[in-house]
């Protein structure tokens, strides 16, 4: 979540600050703009007040020379061209120069220097310059009156360049982009920390629901920290939680104590079947097959307080040779293979993971033995113990009917047996009972067709058992 709301911040903030940027710098290149062009409002205006009375000719006649005014003038300008580089000419109305700097300067048949020129003999300053950005390498120009009598005898037009303008422009830009940039980084720090704050009781909340999703009932989620809203949820979340464990806490005690009580009578029913079996004909197949019935019944008992006791009772988890106790579940169940005429093949080799040794003992035996029972005289069953990063896997696979893949996705349920194995003896709580001892120590177990030595063909059944080789997070 953090990853798809933290960039949607970021967009937005950029945006605001876009949105704030923008008219700064351009009101930024604007105002040295205006500076610049005020100034040399105020040069032409100075300049226009020194060539009021060089000419003595409201029609702008050349004064004849010499001229003390005049030469006044143009050492003005002259200076004013030295020390500023800006072109600077007073023209007559006919376009004659009274004087200018430098000396070949002249009015141009047309552009922006004959525009503001042709504006200043209607009597009025000229328009102000098309703005220049930093990237335009233009000049500014401006040009103003030169009034007597009313009467507009001449014009000072300057033609400035704007490398220095442009380059503080630039430099402006430069500071609100560092202060965007700072801003920006600010606003990215400041996201971090609200989306982690915003998110971290989301997280918690997670972590807490897939504990108590592969068995650890016992997680509660810290109602510390996070918005209000989460802070509610979390509060829910944990009397939600409260009340989950206490009604599988009263399924477990009733499976528990209905499993013990039953158990006392069905024994005493079989001993009196026994007595019974004393007074009859030997081999009455109907005491025979009360005798199995009654067995089968004390095997569903005693499957169910196993269920009931591994749901209930809490890992001792410990760091454990994997293959060595494997190898010790093969070289236990072989017997019984060789029995049934089976071959039980272990390839285990020395592995270490965080598991429960006599929950893990206990679920490798109902694996193995359920592979046994269904395997065909004859074939095989393989056990391999394998580790990959941080899980350490047991494979058992079998070479028996396996099953279809609607059938798959029912096996480990509790009760559930393949409607084509119910001669088999069992009472469908083996794999239940696995599952349970494996999910209270972080473990987990998978199920897939066998399929031997790559024919494509599937035949049996392979159970993987996965166990983590990191340690229990305290």
């Amino acid at each position: 979540m953090r990853t798809r709301l933290l960039p949607l911040l970021i967009v937005l903030m950029a945006a605001v600050l876009l949105a704030l940027g923008v008219p700064l710098a351009v009101s930024v290149a604007a105002a040295q703009q205006q500076k610049v062009v005020v100034d040399r409002i105020d040069d032409t205006a100075f300049f226009a007040a020194l060539a009021q009375f060089v000419t003595d000719t409201p029609g702008g006649a050349p004064p004849a020379p010499p001229n003390e005014r005049l030469e006044t003038l143009s050492r003005e300008l002259d200076s004013y061209h030295e020390v500023y580089g800006i072109r600077i000419g007073v023209f007559y109305r006919n376009r004659t120069p009274m004087a200018n700097a430098p000396v070949d300067w002249l009015l141009p048949q047309e552009g922006d220097v004959r525009a503001a020129f042709d504006e200043a003999l209607l009597s009025r300053r000229s328009d102000d310059p098309e703005q220049v950005w930093p990237w335009q390498h233009r000049r500014l120009v401006v040009a103003s009156p030169v009034i007597r009598d009313g009467d507009v005898v001449a014009v000072v037009v300057t033609d400035s360049p704007t490398d220095q303008m442009r380059t503080r422009t630039l430099y402006g830009w430069l500071v609100i982009g560092a202060g965007e940039i700072a801003a920006m980084l600010l606003a990215v720090g400041a996201a971090l920390r609200l989306t982690g704050w915003v998110l971290r009781p989301v997280r918690v909340l997670d972590a807490t629901t897939h504990d108590i999703a592969t068995g650890r009932l016992k997680s509660r989620v810290a109602v510390a920290s996070g918005p209000p809203e989460l802070r509610r949820l979390a509060r829910s979340f944990n009397e939600m939680a409260d009340n989950v464990e206490d009604v599988l806490e009263q399924q477990r005690a009733f499976v528990a104590d209905a499993s013990h009580q039953l158990r006392n009578p069905l024994s005493a029913l079989l001993l009196r079947i026994e007595l019974l079996a004393l007074e009859l004909p030997q081999g009455n197949e109907e005491i025979a097959s009360v005798r199995a019935e009654g067995r089968r019944l004390a095997e569903v008992l005693d499957d169910l307080l196993d269920l009931a006791l591994a749901e209930h009772t809490a890992p001792d988890l410990r760091l454990t040779d994997i293959g060595a106790l494997t190898a010790e579940r093969v070289a236990a169940w072989s017997p019984t293979a060789e029995v049934k005429g089976v071959r039980l093949v272990g390839d285990c080799p020395a592995t270490t993971a965080w598991a429960d040794p006599v929950a893990l003992s206990s679920a490798l035996d109902a694996v193995i033995d359920n592979a046994v029972k269904f395997t065909p005289e004859g074939e095989s069953v393989e056990v391999g113990v394998t580790s990959n990063g941080g899980t350490s896997t047991i494979v058992v696979a079998d070479h028996g009917p396996g099953l279809t893949d609607e059938e798959l996705t029912r096996i480990g349920d509790r009760f559930w047996r393949s409607g084509r194995h119910q001669n088999v003896k069992g009472s469908g709580l083996g794999l239940s009972i696995s599952r349970a001892l494996l999910a209270a120590g972080g473990g987990r177990i998978a199920y897939d067709h066998h399929v031997p030595g790559g024919s494509g063909e599937p035949r049996g059944l392979k159970v993987t058992v996965t166990v983590p080789r990191s340690g229990p997070v305290v």
